[in-house]
């Protein structure tokens, strides 16, 4: 199902595998402290989301953690992987945004473009929140008439104190 834009005056965001994974990351100290302040300060500020894709490569982690992975995110909702979303992923390995090994990546992207949530949050840079690989998914986005999400770490989403 293709989301209608929220109803709520909060932004929507799709958590990709890499944020959920730095939670419990104590090889990048840096990073799990912030993504734990995000998650626990911040996220209620969005309307959060993840994909049956993020389940399964949650489910594909060491036994040690895949359960305390699963259970961040078992209340978050779940957007479909909708055809169109495949066909979209398809169009960026086709197009040589992605290649084929990181399709897992192209169907992040084209799941928060397709459901038209405003921002795909992670900490992958090298195949996410990269701004080359974002410009040219914007511009496929934009001439296939598809909604271009914000790609951000979670620092970015961080509000400023007052």
């Amino acid at each position: 199902m293709n989301r209608a834009p929220s109803r709520t005056s909060r932004k929507s965001i799709y958590l990709e595998t890499s944020v959920i994974g730095a939670y419990l990351d104590n090889d990048e100290p840096f990073r799990r402290d912030l993504t734990i302040r995000w998650w626990e300060h911040e996220l209620a500020l969005f309307e959060p989301f993840v994909s049956l894709l993020v389940q399964r490569e949650l489910e594909r982690m060491p036994e040690s953690r895949r359960a305390s992975y699963l259970r961040l995110v078992e209340h978050l909702p779940r957007v479909e992987i909708a055809d169109e979303a495949a066909i979209l992923a398809e169009g960026y390995i086709t197009r040589g945004i992605f290649q084929r090994k990181y399709v897992a990546d192209a169907l992040h992207v084209a799941l928060a473009s397709y459901h038209k949530l405003d921002f795909l949050v992670t900490w992958n840079f090298g195949y996410l929140a990269n701004v080359h690989r974002q410009a040219r998914v914007r511009l496929f986005n934009t001439a296939a008439g598809f909604f271009v999400p914000t790609i951000v770490t979670p620092e970015f989403l961080v509000s400023p104190d007052v």
